[in-house]
């Protein structure tokens, strides 16, 4: 298996002195496991727990002091504890109350032993058991589904990596670049999917891979619900959210069902707390910071575009067309590009928020608004000249700051233009693989109009 880019946060983590028991949350098959198992190869001695297992569950059970239960960890699985850089691995802590209340007594009493707990339902199954992680007592780390950056190193495009993490990007490296974003944005970012796309290159056999995973997710229903009513809603959420992911939203009649709202709203904040869908919601605001407004019509993530694309059968219309926003009225270039914002980020779990003006004369939508230096940059992902870009004009023309950014299938370059109204700004026009790094290139944007305005 690839290597993850988390692997190398676990390692600050580790290096903190002050560092706590790490949460490491993610859905179902995004890798949490096997990142774990590649960061433990830099330890003395490693427990795995999975405690969807009765036997590692009972260890918890008997509610010992904390040092014992190490000992009793120890002797179990015949590893010796007692010297060395030592990390427990606390996989699918969700099955076991005790050992969640367990983490702040490690963080107490054994601070030298490396702890790191994992699970994919966590929020859902605490809430139920009624059982909480320890507040002050605990970290958190995001793991999501494999960003375009871990792609290129899983298939072996170590030059067009190397390129990619340069700024600013060389015009040489583009096509190159663009291309293996398609096929990327194409399969999407599961690790198994990867993983067996680079050993074949053959998109025709992934077919039984993507049915496991949704099957996955399908059985997953019974963990949720409480209720057969609650599993058919649960169901419904699950096999429709791709289908309206990258759209904007109603709960009522959702994929159209005979739902009712609040049925539709539960199953879906369900699936937000297994971190399958994200909820996004708009903002009308145009100062940091975009406060969400929870009144209006929210936009829907699915979990991994390559999962939306096999599930809405669009995998072979990649082959039609070079520029993304060209086929499906655009939404799965905004889709992947909300995918790789969201997997930059591995320290919260924050979501991206678009702004909309809604008005009897003329609406307005800009897709993202990137948060930098307590300023809003209006980021649009979209083909065509600049001045057909009229939400982000109207946004440009009610802010005081002169910064812009277009996700495209072009060239990087930035250029100075004006809005309709005759305001002056910047606009970065900016190839869309290169959403991932949208605060790197805000610095060098910001840089660059210094320099030419000196």
């Amino acid at each position: 298996m690839f290597s993850r880019e988390i692997v190398d946060e676990l390692k600050n983590w580790a290096a903190q002195p002050d560092r706590k028991p790490l949460v490491l949350r993610g859905a179902r098959q995004v890798g949490k496991t096997v990142a774990v198992d590649l960061f433990a190869t830099g330890f003395d001695r490693y427990i795995h727990l999975d405690l969807q297992k009765p036997e590692d569950c009972d260890l918890f059970r008997q509610k010992l002091p904390v040092r014992q239960l190490v000992q009793l960890i120890a002797l179990s699985k015949n590893v010796d504890l007692s010297s060395g850089r030592r990390l427990l691995f606390l996989d699918e802590i969700q099955n076991s109350p005790e050992a969640t209340a367990m983490l702040r007594y490690f963080y107490e009493e054994l601070p030298d032993l490396f702890v790191i707990a994992a699970g994919s339902l966590l929020e859902i199954m605490m809430e139920w058991s009624q059982v909480s992680f320890p507040v002050g007592r605990v970290e958190y780390r995001y793991m999501y589904p494999v960003s375009f950056r871990e792609y290129l190193n899983a298939i072996g495009e170590v030059q067009a990596l190397k390129y990619y993490n340069e700024i600013p990007l060389q015009p040489l490296a583009h096509a190159r670049l663009l291309e293996l974003f398609h096929h990327y944005t194409m399969i999407g970012g599961m690790p198994e999917i990867v993983q067996n796309y680079a050993e074949q290159r053959d998109v025709t056999v992934l077919r039984k891979i993507y049915e496991g995973l949704m099957a996955t997710y399908l059985d997953d229903v019974a963990k949720y619900a409480r209720s057969t009513t609650v599993a058919a809603h649960l169901r419904h959420a699950i096999e429709t959210a791709p289908l309206e992911a990258g759209k904007r939203i109603v709960f009522q009649n959702f994929g159209k069902s005979n739902y009712k709202s609040r049925e539709m709203s539960e199953a879906l904040k369900t699936l937000e707390r297994a971190m399958l869908v994200k909820i996004i919601y708009p903002t009308t605001r145009i100062q940091f910071p975009a406060q969400p407004d929870l009144k209006r019509s929210p936009r829907l993530q699915f979990l991994d575009t390559g999962l939306v694309n096999y599930r809405a059968g669009l995998q072979v219309e990649f082959f039609k067309h070079s520029d993304l926003h060209a086929f499906y009225n655009g939404l799965i270039a905004e889709h992947i590009a909300y995918q790789e914002i969201i997997a930059a980020d591995s320290l919260s779990d924050q979501k991206p928020v678009f702004w909309t003006r809604e008005l009897k004369q003329s609406n307005a939508e800009v897709d993202y608004l990137l948060p930098f230096q307590n300023i809003l940059i209006p980021v649009e992902i979209k083909s065509g000249k600049s001045g057909k870009l009229r939400s982000l004009h109207q946004f440009m023309n009610a802010v005081e700051h002169p910064y812009a950014i277009r996700l495209y299938a072009g060239e990087l370059n930035l250029q100075k233009t004006v809005t309709v109204a005759g305001k002056e700004f910047w606009l970065l026009n900016l190839p869309y693989f290169l959403a991932g790094k949208l605060n790197d290139y805000a610095e060098w944007m910001i840089t660059e109009i210094k320099k030419k305005c000196n």
